[in-house]
């Protein structure tokens, strides 16, 4: 698969992609969107009364998605090899998996998130690290430039 298109790269690309929007969804959708997704009472509230904070850290969430989401279609060859890529893909796999597992240790942080966030995000990162952790083995000697793309 070192020629064509990485199936497992553009699949965490879209999904972080999707991540990205949902996370959009909260700033413009507000609190109701902030629970819904769990993210606790205190940011929906926060977000209802026009407070900077959920909108700041939502937003650098957005941006690191996005950015980790075409890091997936370049190394998926959809788009051009961005710089530091093979670095970039295996950093993106390693947050998304550690996020996955260590959820536990994670959650005292941040208390006002539901056990059901905790469960499907953790749920969905691990799996999402999953595809990135294939796709970036599977185009290893490519990333590496020691093969032929």
């Amino acid at each position: 698969m070192t020629s064509g298109k990485n199936k497992f790269l553009i699949l965490g690309a879209t999904s972080s992609a999707v991540a990205a929007l949902a996370h959009l969804g909260c700033i413009i959708f507000g609190g109701d969107w902030y629970r819904f997704f769990g993210a606790g009472e205190q940011m929906a509230r926060m977000a209802e009364n026009g407070d900077w904070y959920p909108t700041v850290v939502t937003s650098i969430i957005v941006l690191v998605l996005t950015l980790w989401a075409l890091y997936g279609l370049s190394g998926a060859k959809v788009i051009p090899k961005l710089p530091l890529l093979k670095l970039g893909l295996l950093v993106i796999s390693f947050i998304y998996l550690v996020r996955g597992v260590a959820f536990v240790m994670i959650m005292p942080m941040f208390p006002e998130n539901s056990l059901t966030f905790w469960v499907a995000s953790s749920s969905i990162c691990l799996g999402i690290g999953v595809l990135y952790s294939m796709g970036t083995f599977q185009n290893w000697l490519t990333l590496s430039g020691k093969a032929n793309a």
